[in-house]
């Protein structure tokens, strides 16, 4: 059992009741005072594929724009430039952080610890501002037994330096992972697949270690005669400097010297009889697809192709994005927008469409349709593609052989009504000329 697993045990006995969403907070200022590594924080983000998960994921939610609609009955879907939360979301989350720089925290965070926590600081109503926690800080409670209030209710016990700060869950956003025990707190992908990640990482360090023997696996050195265990450690230093050339600055590199009578065999072990880079490969697929990631965004680009990149780009949207964003619009609405705002159609939504971005000729081929067929205006076409608008643009224009299906045939019974009309004018005409004729003296 090692420091940190018995120290991890010591500690377990003092937990209380409440869940703890990154392990011990104690345990973890001890072990940061003591100076003792903690392999889930540290080898995980050795391992590549593990960091390039993060990257993708960080990067997915941090790259959408996230904005505050409102769906009333005569105008559809409407921005709320207005709502004091609006620049908050969408371009500043407090004054340190931009919006796309404040959304891949949350997300990164949500991923490495299981957990994102950001404060709701409505100090100034006027200039709201979130605040990122960090999650190895932070224990949730569960007040069944109402201590804290007179109902139920989860709170965040966050560790500061000026002592232990409880919150309410109404002062804080909390966004947890997919995996989940007790929908209080997220279990993170680092701790499911720990062992996964451990053999990646050790994988990358079995390299690392070739690199630095420059490609030489371990020997068998050859002698004759008795030489004391200080000697023979003496002797296989000063060979292994040789073979490692770290001996260049007095101008050996590449030869060994070897005294008579002993004999340096190499125990050539090949990556490829032991299937390293296939073993290397599945590991890195088993751990990015408990991401949701996809192959082709860690660089498997073996069952990859550009015909193929949009339809993986929508793929990667439905079955990764789609959940993670839901999340993050449900709770945030729920905290930020009152009953009221909820009631007269306020909802938050994140825009997807800038991960569907097609080419120029594709992009206008699909507004001109669009336009075309009544479903927008010029104006807001034009919007899509970041020109200004033009006057008589605000109105819907088609096609004008589109009718309402309720109008479909009239078109055919009104020329028949109209054709008999005008044969019984030409019939009348005829009569009235017939008569004029006959009574005519000529």
């Amino acid at each position: 059992m090692t420091v940190f697993e018995r120290l991890k045990a010591a500690f377990s006995v003092f937990r209380g009741k409440g869940y703890d969403a990154a392990r011990n907070v104690e345990l973890n200022q001890l072990l940061d005072f003591l100076g003792i590594a903690r392999s889930g924080d540290t080898e995980a983000t050795r391992e590549a594929v593990y960091f390039a998960c993060l990257k993708v994921l960080s990067e997915g939610v941090g790259k959408l724009p996230l904005k505050i609609h409102q769906t009333t009955p005569g105008n559809g879907v409407r921005v709320v430039w207005e709502h004091p939360y609006y620049r908050m979301l969408n371009q500043r989350p407090n004054r340190f952080m931009t919006a796309s720089t404040f959304w891949s925290t949350m997300e990164l965070c949500r991923n490495h610890y299981g957990n994102a926590y950001a404060w709701i600081d409505t100090r100034n109503p006027k200039k709201p501002q979130l605040w990122p926690i960090d999650p190895k800080s932070v224990r949730v409670w569960y007040d069944n037994a109402c201590i804290l209030a007179d109902a139920p209710d989860v709170y965040y016990q966050v560790s500061t330096v000026k002592g232990m700060l409880t919150l309410g869950s109404e002062e804080v956003l909390h966004f947890k992972s997919h995996f989940t025990l007790d929908g209080l707190v997220g279990i993170s992908v680092r701790e499911q697949l720990a062992s996964t990640i451990h053999g990646g990482a050790k994988a990358q360090e079995y390299i690392n270690r070739l690199y630095e023997n420059g490609m030489t696996a371990k020997a068998v050195l050859q002698y004759t005669g008795g030489l004391s265990d200080a000697n023979v450690q003496i002797l296989t230093k000063g060979i292994e400097a040789y073979a490692k050339g770290e001996l260049k600055d007095k101008g050996i590199e590449n030869i060994i010297p070897m005294p008579v009578g002993m004999t340096l065999t190499p125990l050539n072990m090949k990556l490829a009889d032991s299937q390293f880079l296939e073993i290397k490969q599945y590991t890195a697929l088993q751990i990015a697809s408990a991401f949701g990631v996809k192959p082709y965004q860690v660089g498997d680009y073996t069952k990859s192709s550009y015909a193929s990149a949009e339809a993986q780009q929508l793929s990667f949207l439905v079955d990764t994005l789609l959940f993670i964003i839901k999340q993050y619009e449900e709770e945030i609405a729920y905290k930020l927008l009152t009953d009221s705002e909820v009631s007269n159609g306020y909802h938050v939504k994140f825009n997807t469409a800038v991960i569907l971005r097609a080419d120029q000729q594709t992009q206008i081929n699909t507004l001109s349709a669009a336009v075309a067929n009544f479903l927008m205006t010029p104006n807001e076409a034009r919007e899509h593609l970041n020109l200004p608008a033009k006057e008589g643009g605000d109105q819907l224009l088609g096609n004008g052989a589109s009718i309402p299906v309720q109008y479909a045939g009239t078109q055919y019974t009104d020329i028949s009504a109209r054709k008999e009309e005008e044969k019984g004018w030409v019939i009348t005409i005829l009569a009235a000329a017939i008569k004029q004729a006959m009574a005519s003296p000529e």
